[in-house]
């Protein structure tokens, strides 16, 4: 969370730098002005596009302390966008908007995975844009420049809850079988009010599955992760084991009250291996694999969730019955 005072809904920073880059994987260099547009990001830069990523924005100040360090490098060399003094980014919560300039930016991630070192990792043996960076998408047009003010706006407390929803199967991975599970989840998390940030369909290999939770709760902190499949006998079934891998605590009432409704409709769902945990502030639910079992699981438990992942958010109290 933010390290704001008590009561403090907003801070102000100022822009130091704007940058670009034409290509992705190169250093992006400093400009006068910068445009950006809802659902595309920023003109000119390769990364714009329909995705949450669209503007990656640094702390001033946590690079002015690692070019102490020895770092010696130049606005936009870490791939961020936009520069600003004053702020520390990654103590905002996703969900924070930004105003600066005549433009307002919505934080939609902290952090993100370095898949090849860059030049910079390889000189000092660490890059701060991995764990120090976020990433905004643009709600409003505009224009930003250096000298601009960001204004930043903590989430509202009672916003739409985030989920996301990951198929686990090997053959829908490699498209080979028509994904219903997730998209049935989807259509009922919506219809609930949850705002579905990300689906996704990975193989059954727990590394990968690993890697995706971690990147979901941790950076994207959405509130729910649900995952489809994987949840069997098969020696591939191994969506359990990954989930309880990231898991900070367990919260196993919820996969067993999956399996006990299940258990009135067919005995076999004593079968199902799924688990219910917590990673920070998410929770990660297993689901089995088939559309119906989806929908007959998430059924069972949705009216019941809303009280969980409000006590997660800090919004609700843990209360004993009377």
């Amino acid at each position: 969370m933010s390290d704001m005072p008590a009561g403090t809904d907003k801070l102000t920073g100022i822009v130091k730098a704007v940058c670009v880059s034409e290509k992705k994987g190169t250093e992006k260099k400093g400009v006068d002005r910068i445009h950006v547009r809802p659902c595309h990001g920023i003109d000119g830069d390769a990364h714009a596009g329909n995705w949450h990523r669209q503007v990656s924005l640094l702390s001033y100040d946590k690079v002015r302390e690692f070019n102490e360090r020895g770092a010696n490098v130049d606005h936009g060399a870490f791939g961020e966008n936009l520069v600003v003094e004053g702020i520390d980014f990654k103590s905002l919560p996703v969900g924070s908007r930004f105003t600066v300039g005549t433009a307002e930016l919505k934080m939609t991630q902290i952090g993100k995975e370095c898949h090849s070192h860059c030049a910079i990792f390889k000189r000092m043996g660490e890059c701060i844009m991995p764990h120090e960076g976020v990433f905004a998408e643009v709600i409003k047009e505009g224009d930003i420049c250096p000298g601009d003010r960001l204004t930043v706006t903590l989430p509202d407390p009672e916003r739409p809850f985030t989920a996301a929803v990951i198929t686990v199967s090997d053959k829908g991975s490699r498209g080979e079988r028509t994904d219903e599970s997730g998209p049935a989840a989807k259509v009922m998390l919506e219809n609930a009010g949850y705002e579905v940030v990300e689906t996704m369909i990975l193989p059954d290999e727990p590394a990968a599955l690993k890697t995706q939770l971690k990147r979901l709760a941790d950076g994207r902190q959405v509130d729910l992760v649900v995952t489809s499949g994987g949840t069997g006998f098969s020696m591939r079934d191994q969506t359990p084991e990954a989930t309880m891998a990231v898991a900070d605590r367990n919260a196993p009432g919820i996969a067993e009250y999956i399996r006990f409704k299940s258990m009135e409709i067919t005995p076999r769902a004593m079968l199902s291996r799924g688990v219910s945990v917590i990673r920070g502030k998410t929770l990660i639910v297993n689901l089995p694999g088939s559309p119906k079992a989806v929908k007959e699981s998430l059924g069972f438990i949705l009216d019941s969730l809303d009280h969980g992942l409000r006590i997660l958010r800090g919004t609700a109290a843990e209360c004993a019955r009377q």
